[in-house]
């Protein structure tokens, strides 16, 4: 069976920083994108990031470039969130996904809709109180 595990999240005052990770079990990932997404109370599932599957390419939604950065640890099949500056409206749950057959080995992270995922993460929670 496979599983995405994320942790990492919590509770932060704005402008401090977390770094998420998830964690695939039952299968790697190694060859397919990953991605980030997150879900604030009352609105849609957004994007925030994507890599290649290894790690040369990278997508941010823009509120959170500059920020935000996403890595990958293809030996360890991994990935991680790291968020630094945080402010209140990144407040949501964040959902670690794998992508699916279209993202095997593709030079491009432009895979920013939840269609493009064929496996997703349970998400962790991030408050960051103001």
């Amino acid at each position: 069976q496979v599983q995405l595990v994320e942790s990492g999240g919590g509770l932060v005052q704005a402008g401090g920083s977390l770094r998420l990770s998830c964690a695939p079990s039952g299968r790697t990932f190694s060859s397919y994108a990953m991605g980030w997404f997150r879900q604030a109370p009352g609105k849609e599932r957004e994007f925030v990031a994507t890599i290649s599957w290894n790690g040369k390419i990278t997508n941010y939604v823009d509120s959170v470039k500059g920020r935000f950065t996403i890595s990958r640890d293809n030996a360890k099949n991994t990935v991680y969130l790291q968020m630094n500056s945080l402010k209140p409206e990144d407040t949501a749950v964040y959902y670690c996904a794998a992508g699916g057959a279209r993202t095997y080995r593709s030079g491009s992270a432009y895979y920013t809709a939840p269609y493009e995922y064929e496996y997703w993460g349970q998400g962790t929670q991030v408050t960051v109180s103001s």
